[in-house]
C-alpha cells in the first residue's frame, strides 16, 4: 500500500543535552527530572521550528529524540529499580506530556524510553515510538537486540502469543511517507532495517546515544549503509552528551545526521545542543527512485529466497532466556553475559568462531 500524496518536509534529528536520573535519591526527584527533560526539549523543538522557517523556509514536521532523553541508561541498577525509578507506561503522565508536545508544536515525534509492560510485569523493555501531530501515540517498537536489556526476543513465544508477528516490525503509514524506527545501537544489524524496509518503511527514525569521534564510527558508517541498501531516509539524533553520571558528559556528542535514499548525509550536527542537523526529506523523489529498473535499485534486486537456509538453520542467540516454566525470569546482568558466553561456545563448536 503507497501512503497517500506526500509533500515535502524537514526532519528534525533534535541533539538536546540528556540529564541522567541514576543519581536521584528517590523516584519523585527521578520523575521530575524526566518531565523537566520533556520541558526542555518543548522548547528546542520551538524555537527550532521557528529558526528554520525564517532561515530557510522549511517547515519542521518530524522531530526525533536522542535515546535516554529522559533518563539516561542503568549503570548496575537492577531491574526491580530501573523499573521503578525511570520505566514509563503506556499512557502515563510522560506520554501524555510529550503528545502535548507533538499537538502544541504541530510535528510528529519519535523518541525512546524504557517502557513498563502489564504482561510481562517482571521485565521492562526499551521501546522506540511514533507520536503524530495530534499528540496519539501511532507507533511502538521495542528493540530487538540489546546487551544488558531485555528484549521481545528474550521471551519471544509469550510475546507472539500476547502481541502477534506484526508487533516485532512495525510501519506506521502517515501523511509523512510510511515511517518506522530502529533502537541505537541496531542500525549495526542489517536485518532490522532490512525487515522494516520490506514491510514498506520510508523513513527511519533513529534515537540514538552514541560516541563523538572526528574518525567514522561504525554506528555512523552503519546509517550510511542502512539507507543505501534498502533506499529509506534514517533520520538520527544522537545525545548532546550526559550529564549527572559518572561517565565524561560528551563522550556521547555530535553526529546527529540526516542520510538520505542513496546514502548520502545530507546534513550532519557538530558537538552540544543543536539543530544543526536537520534536512528536507522528499518522499516523492525517493518513490520516482523506488519504482525505476536500475542497478541502484537495491530494494527491488533483492533475492530473499537464497537466505532462507542460512536463516532457518540452528540459531545463534537463542530466543525465550528468560521464559521458564512456571513464568517470566527477572535477570540480572550476568544473565547476560552467561547466555553470550554460552552462545560463543556454540559458534565454536560448529566452527564459525
Amino acid at each position: 500500500m503507497v501512503s497517500q500524496e506526500t509533500k515535502n518536509y524537514a526532519a528534525l534529528p533534535l541533539q538536546a543535552n540528556c540529564h541522567a536520573v541514576n543519581r536521584c535519591e528517590n523516584t519523585g526527584q527521578a520523575r521530575a527530572r524526566m518531565m523537566q527533560a520533556i520541558d526542555h526539549c518543548s522548547e528546542l523543538i520551538q524555537g527550532s521550528k521557528q529558526f528554520a522557517a525564517t532561515f530557510s523556509g522549511d517547515s519542521i514536521r518530524l522531530v526525533v529524540l536522542p535515546e535516554y532523553f529522559m533518563t539516561g541508561f542503568p549503570m548496575g541498577e537492577s531491574t526491580e529499580t530501573w523499573q521503578e525509578k525511570a520505566c514509563i507506561s503506556e499512557g502515563g503522565p510522560e506520554y501524555e506530556a510529550l503528545g502535548k508536545v507533538a499537538s502544541d508544536k504541530g510535528v510528529y515525534l519519535s523518541a525512546n524510553a524504557y517502557e513498563l509492560d502489564p504482561y510481562f510485569p517482571e521485565l521492562y523493555f526499551q521501546t522506540s515510538f511514533i507520536i503524530n501531530d495530534s499528540g496519539d501515540v501511532i507507533l511502538r517498537y521495542r528493540r530487538l537486540v540489546s546487551m544488558f536489556a531485555p528484549t521481545p526476543h528474550d521471551v519471544l513465544d509469550a510475546y507472539l502469543d500476547r502481541y502477534g508477528a506484526d508487533s516485532l516490525f512495525p510501519v506506521a503509514d502517515t501523511e509523512l511517507g510510511r515511517l518506522a524506527c530502529v533502537a541505537s545501537e541496531e542500525i549495526l544489524y542489517p536485518e532490522i532495517s532490512r525487515a522494516l524496509a520490506l514491510r514498506g518503511a520510508e523513513v527511519i527514525c533513529h534515537s540514538s546515544s552514541e560516541v563523538g569521534s572526528p574518525l567514522s564510527t561504525p554506528k555512523n558508517i552503519a546509517k550510511q549503509a542502512r539507507a543505501y541498501e534498502n533506499m529509506v531516509y534514517v533520520v538520527s539524533a544522537n545525545s548532546a552528551g550526559i550529564k549527572n553520571n559518572p561517565i565524561p558528559n560528551q563522550s556521547t556528542d555530535g553526529h546527529s545526521q540526516v542520510v538520505d535514499y542513496k546514502g548520502r548525509v545530507l546534513t550532519q550536527a557538530g558537538q552540544g545542543e543543536t539543530m544543526n542537523g536537520y534536512a528536507e526529506i522528499d518522499i516523492g523523489a525517493q518513490r520516482r527512485s523506488r519504482a525505476k529498473p536500475a542497478m541502484s535499485n537495491t530494494l527491488a534486486r533483492q533475492r530473499l529466497e537464497i537466505f532462507k537456509q542460512v536463516y532457518s538453520g540452528e540459531p545463534v542467540y537463542p530466543a525465550n532466556t528468560l521464559l521458564e516454566e512456571d513464568g517470566v525470569k527477572t535477570p540480572g546482568r550476568q544473565h547476560y553475559l552467561d547466555t553470550q558466553q554460552a552462545v560463543i561456545e556454540s559458534l565454536q563448536k560448529r566452527g564459525i568462531v
